[in-house]
């Protein structure tokens, strides 16, 4: 029979399930790659800010990302990295540390959506409306944009996690590798039918604004470089808009199976792998996709290194 303990304040995370031999390789990776990402984002967004060059809309927006990167991760991977050096029994978490994550972590999942979402407006306008594009894209407009995007996801995260702290408590194991929402109200023994149609309802209409916008805005980009004879805009096109779908295409299929997982609890130590990686990978590859893609930043890396050799020669 299963022991209960209602509205405990003290929670039990289960953490990964590494083997004592993978321990260290496993920490060691996710340290890697978290310093990797904190370095690889705030080098970008410093990149951005003294290179005056770099003071687009594009790149003022993907600063949102950037945030969002470091934030996902700062509150999730610190943590992680914790638990698997500790015992299972120590693996202790606060009842409100607890939410506080829970409520970052789906934060950083929804504005991912919520920001490539401006983002693919921005491209819109820059590709199809190229000779208002200052005249539409001006600082007033950034803010907006900005403001949106997160105040869209403040409410629905906010209103996610309400529903759930209003439930009493009566198991304490958190059975993931840290706290999310389905986590938490899974600890309770009321009925949880309201935090699962609210759940569907707010992932139904996050995925419909989010594809429904990539989708419009995309092909009307599609008609425009179809009729259109100027190469140079067809390049562009195809150069910004293959990046920022391949970096949403990599950040709905972690997001996705990591949902899809939630749902078969025997899979549960693959479903915590994908919750890393979904945090993770696209933190890791933005700022190089962004990079690589971006010949201002690609050029304003080539002065500084030319600059360097000039000053270790002298």
């Amino acid at each position: 029979m299963e022991n209960y303990t209602f509205n405990s304040f003290t929670l039990q995370l289960e953490g990964l399930n590494v083997k004592k031999a993978s321990m260290y390789p496993v920490f060691f990776f996710l340290l890697f790659s978290y310093l990797f990402i904190i370095l690889a984002n705030v080098g970008i967004v410093v990149l951005i800010f003294i290179d005056s060059s770099l003071h687009q809309p594009m790149y003022l927006l993907f600063c949102n990302m950037v945030f969002n990167d470091i934030l996902g991760n700062s509150v999730m991977l610190p943590r992680v990295l914790s638990d698997i050096l500790s015992p299972p029994s120590e693996r202790l978490i606060s009842y409100y540390e607890c939410v506080i994550q829970a409520f970052f972590s789906h934060m950083f999942g929804t504005a991912a959506h919520t920001v490539l979402m401006i983002m693919a407006f921005d491209r819109y306008v820059a590709i199809c409306n190229p000779l208002r594009y200052t005249a539409i894209m001006t600082n007033k407009m950034l803010i907006k944009l900005t403001v949106s995007a997160w105040g869209a996801t403040l409410i629905l995260v906010g209103i996610l996690l309400g529903l759930t702290v209003r439930l009493n408590r009566c198991r304490t194991l958190i059975r993931n590798t840290y706290c999310d929402n389905a986590s938490l109200f899974k600890l309770s023994c009321e009925s949880v039918v309201i935090n699962n149609i609210y759940g569907l309802t707010f992932t139904v209409v996050l995925l419909t604004a989010s594809i429904g916008s990539i989708i419009i805005t995309y092909s009307k980009i599609t008609v425009v470089c179809l009729t259109s004879k100027s190469q140079s805009l067809n390049k562009k096109a195809l150069k910004t808009c293959s990046t920022h779908l391949f970096v949403y295409t990599i950040m709905f299929i972690c997001g996705k199976v990591n949902i899809v997982l939630h749902r078969f609890p025997q899979y549960a130590e693959y479903r915590k792998v994908c919750v890393i990686l979904f945090h993770i990978i696209p933190g890791s590859l933005n700022p190089i996709i962004y990079g690589v893609q971006s010949k201002e930043i690609k050029r304003f890396l080539s002065k500084l290194f030319k600059s360097r050799k000039v000053l270790s020669a002298l």
